[in-house]
């Protein structure tokens, strides 16, 4: 398949040169020897300058969402928000931004086939004019678990044996051990090893922040919310078996289909919709809106419209900007904040931190991320600036701005009062924060009564998370059994039921291979049943309860 720019590119503009870019007038595959036929020279700073980039070609892969693709596009706002957030982009319709987006695996390596049984990663970055906002989304509306500190075990599991080094395509019965021990993941795995665990097209396929956010009004007023991206062509799966069949001869299908669907002007588009909750619903909620592994009902919390998001152009450089591009949750505009959610707070820190290994200490310098405001052409209301500096490779060192607060030539500020705000525009305030601070500013008595009131309602949110470790209980078994019970139709469950045993039959360690049907039988012990029987060992029904006395009971701190 050739690409779109060799396709439409004439004539190539550039001049060979060295990686200085002074240009280079001997043949590009030509070294220097010290004669005819003898010993290569040091000195080929062409031949030793293109060696030592090849070996250090390959960036480390990321540690999770290895292997994806993605494409360009716009963001419009349909439907304004302005009565729940000051957020810029949210205000009025006919909004529009440029939007770039990356679909993945989770837990595969950079070389896995795209149609692998999996959650899906879609994460999009919207360039607004007054800075990146990342939505980073998964395919599914809830995640394998609500503690912080499981991630990194979660995904030990999905990767390869420390001794063995098989992955669990080949034996998974690390993946299952944990599973096991951790039964919070059912919600997540209902869905994995259903239709929606191996999409048919990343253009039809939706995406769900899963975490909860807050907007904030200019009355300072807080509403809870969950963003939906649903593909407007729908959201369809392929079979366990045709998603191994095209696993083997076509593992890049969903990335071939994205890009030839652009290329041929099938654009793919979705509409964004938020679920609101007050914090007073929130307080009343049946479950804590901090738990990842609940989705809000529908019925209860209506989706309501706000946008909409049409990818329309291809990568001209896949390195560039899809294996370079960098998102994390923490990016976002005033006016949408992080809730009190335990992981989405860990992943505040931990997206920020390993782009920082991977691409370095400026990789919000590379042109895919960086924002549009520290272009000075962009036509964005200001021009961005900061105290940071250096490091490698340091693309724009922001000339001779001073790396302090100086009294010489102070850089400017925004208002922080939502109220003065137009269009979720901040007007500019020059030599802001230029002065010493006194101690009375700090001690009013209206920033103290706004805290106790904010704590006073959060602490009843938390009331209904945890101090330690979350503890498992029926309550973590409505929902997916829901899901089963009522969603997956009566052929889909055939399909699901498949899909499980063949997973699950290759684990190679027999009393982990027993205990899978139990886990499924907190769900329908019809199902549990099912599962053993496909698997070939025996079954028990245990209630939830039962089935942690059986399993071992783990003590919480």
């Amino acid at each position: 398949m050739v690409s779109e720019y060799i396709q439409n590119t004439k004539k190539d503009p550039a001049v060979y040169s060295t990686s200085n870019g002074v240009p280079y007038a001997n043949h590009p595959y030509g070294a220097q020897t010290a004669g005819p036929g003898g010993p290569l020279l040091l000195q080929d700073f062409n031949l030793m300058d293109d060696i030592s980039h090849f070996d250090h070609e390959r960036i480390p892969e990321r540690v999770v969402h290895a292997k994806g693709g993605g494409a360009h596009g716009y963001f419009e706002l349909t439907d304004s928000l302005s009565d729940l957030t000051y957020a810029r982009p949210l205000q009025s319709p006919g909004y529009k931004c440029p939007v770039s987006v990356r679909f993945s695996t989770v837990g595969g390596e950079r070389g896995t086939p795209d149609t692998i049984r999996d959650p899906r990663g879609f994460s999009i970055k919207l360039k607004t004019d007054i800075g990146n906002m990342d939505w980073v989304f998964n395919n599914t509306p809830i995640f394998f678990i609500r503690d912080p500190i499981k991630f990194s075990k979660f995904i030990h599991t999905q990767k390869r044996d420390p001794s063995t080094n098989l992955n669990q395509l080949t034996d998974p019965y690390h993946t299952w051990d944990y599973f096991i021990q951790n039964p919070e993941c059912l919600h997540q795995i209902t869905y994995m090893f259903g239709k929606r665990g191996i999409p048919k097209s990343w253009a039809e396929m939706h995406g769900y922040s899963g975490h909860t956010f807050k907007l904030i009004n200019d009355k300072d007023e807080i509403t809870y919310i969950q963003i939906h991206c649903l593909a407007d062509g729908g959201f369809d799966g392929f079979s366990d078996k045709e998603g191994k069949e095209l696993a083997g001869s076509s593992p890049e299908y969903n990335t071939k289909d994205l890009y030839e669907r652009i290329a041929a002007g099938n654009y793919p588009s979705y509409s964004f919709y938020v679920q609101t909750m007050t914090p007073k619903q929130a307080e009343e909620f049946r479950y804590s809106i901090n738990d990842l592994t609940k989705v809000w009902p529908h019925k209860e919390f209506p989706l309501r419209k706000f946008g909409r998001m049409v990818l329309d152009k291809n990568p001209v450089n896949y390195h560039d900007e899809i294996e370079q591009i960098a998102f994390s949750p923490a990016h976002l505009v005033p006016g949408i904040e992080p809730s009190n959610d335990p992981v989405l707070q860990s992943r505040l820190y931990s997206y920020s931190d390993t782009h920082r290994h991977r691409l370095g200490a400026n990789y919000q310098q590379l042109p895919v991320n960086k924002p549009r405001t520290f272009d000075s052409n962009s036509g964005c209301p200001f021009l961005a600036g900061n105290f940071q500096r250096e490091g490698i490779a340091s693309i724009d060192n922001q000339g001779s701005r001073p790396n302090y607060l100086s009294s010489l030539l102070p850089i400017n500020s925004v208002s922080n009062d939502p109220k003065s705000y137009k269009n979720g525009l901040p007007p500019v305030e020059e030599k802001k924060y230029l002065g010493v601070v006194p101690k009375r500013s700090t001690d009013k008595y209206e920033i103290l009564q706004k805290e106790r009131n904010l704590k006073a309602h959060e602490e009843k949110i938390w009331l209904k998370s945890y101090d330690y470790i979350s503890g498992f209980s029926e309550l973590d078994v409505e929902q997916p059994r829901a899901l089963y019970k009522n969603i997956i139709s009566k052929q889909d469950k055939g399909d699901f039921i498949e899909a499980i045993v063949g997973h699950a039959s290759k684990i190679s360690v027999p009393q982990i291979k027993e205990r899978v049907p139990q886990l499924w039988g907190l769900i329908d012990g019809d199902l549990g049943s099912e599962v053993a029987k496909g698997l070939g060992v025996s079954y028990k029904h245990l209630t939830v309860d039962e089935y942690i006395e059986d399993l071992g009971i783990a003590p919480a701190n």
